[in-house]
């Protein structure tokens, strides 16, 4: 792979991208009681439809996005909600690891470019799932510092005034384009990698390189 990119700073998305995010598994164990084998990939889908339409206003403490969303799903699906698997999905969420390429990828270039986080998340939350990807980090922000969660550009301007930047300084890494790279670029960060991990499509007319995982971040900066 040709180098492409040469950033001041190269900016991630955590869960998801980074960090395994385990919210449908927990749907899925959760409400296994109460909705279908068959219908639970559905099921699925509208919990993540909820969350992303819950972060899309004035911000609002995670633990409401969580306890919004489980409730909007149960009401669409005609099920019993029970706050108990809010807290639990809640209480999961900072315990949850990095995908297997994440350490190995990112200590290829930590020592060289500085690392930035910004994550739809409470401080208390984040900083658990950081120590678990196992390199150091310029500067981690979160939703709850911004007081705005992406896809709103509140949250990436943030992160840009944070660090006295321009946009044209970060490369941005996630492998979301709704959370994250069509935000990007309407702020004006140009340089965007996509990293598949198929859970959703990638679309390169944002502008973003497709990359399969952490692994392959290195080349793209010419490392």
């Amino acid at each position: 792979m040709s180098i492409v990119f040469k950033p001041k700073y190269i900016s991630f998305d955590c869960y998801g991208t980074l960090t395994n995010f385990q919210m449908a598994p927990w749907a899925r164990r959760l409400f296994a009681d109460r909705i279908k084998p068959e219908e639970m990939d559905q099921f699925c889908r509208d919990f993540a439809a909820y969350r992303l339409d819950e972060v899309l206003g004035d911000w609002q403490p995670y633990y409401d996005v969580v306890y919004n969303s489980v409730l909007r799903t149960a009401n669409r699906w005609g099920v019993p909600f029970r706050e108990a698997d809010v807290a639990e999905i809640y209480a999961a969420v900072p315990t949850w690891g990095p995908h297997p390429d994440v350490t190995a990828g990112l200590a290829k270039i930590a020592d060289k470019i500085p690392l930035v986080i910004i994550s739809n998340a409470m401080d208390h939350q984040l900083v658990h799932n950081v120590e678990k990807l196992g390199v150091p980090f310029h500067r981690v922000y979160t939703a709850q510092q911004a007081k705005a969660y992406k896809p709103r550009l509140r949250a990436f301007e943030y992160m840009i005034g944070q660090l006295n930047a321009k946009p044209e300084d970060f490369l941005h890494v996630s492998s979301s384009m709704r959370y994250d790279h069509m935000s990007a670029r309407d702020v004006g960060i140009k340089d965007k990698a996509f990293v598949n991990r198929g859970h959703e499509p990638g679309v390169p007319a944002y502008g973003t390189v497709e990359i399969p995982d952490i692994g392959g971040l290195a080349a793209l900066v010419g490392l």
